[in-house]
Formats: structure tokens, C-alpha cells, sequence
């Protein structure tokens, strides 16, 4: 039993966090392959990636539209 408990304890050492894709990391929401068009071909998105709850964390990554100079 004691041989069990130590094997559980080494494999749940191991364990991190990690993403399948790249964009699916919400530290990776602002980078420029995350955004689209770029994204699109790849369909890693991150709004076609993450689960609705982090839906609201992806539009506050975005970056403010810069607005038009006036001519």
C-alpha cells in the first residue's frame, strides 16, 4: 500500500498546467498569432479555443481600436 501512495505522490509531482495550443493560454490571448485574421486559417482562435467562462478575460485582452486622426 505504502508502494501505491509513493507512486501516486510522484506522478502528481509531475503535474503542471499546460495547454493543448498555444492560444489557449490566457497569457497568450494578446499575442499576434492569437489574433485574427492570423488565427482564422488555424481555427486556434481563442474565442473557438476557451470555455465560455474566460470569454469575458478574452475581451479584456483586446487592444483598445486607436482612433481616427481627423483630417
Amino acid at each position: 500500500m505504502k508502494y501505491l501512495a509513493a507512486a501516486a505522490l510522484l506522478l502528481l509531482a509531475g503535474c503542471e498546467e499546460q495547454y493543448r495550443y498555444f492560444c489557449q493560454n490566457p497569457d497568450n490571448f494578446h499575442a499576434e498569432r492569437c489574433q485574427k485574421p492570423r488565427c482564422q486559417f488555424t481555427q486556434t482562435c481563442p474565442e473557438y479555443l476557451v470555455a465560455p467562462i474566460l470569454e469575458k478575460q478574452i475581451e479584456q485582452t483586446k487592444p483598445a481600436a486607436e482612433p481616427t486622426p481627423v483630417r
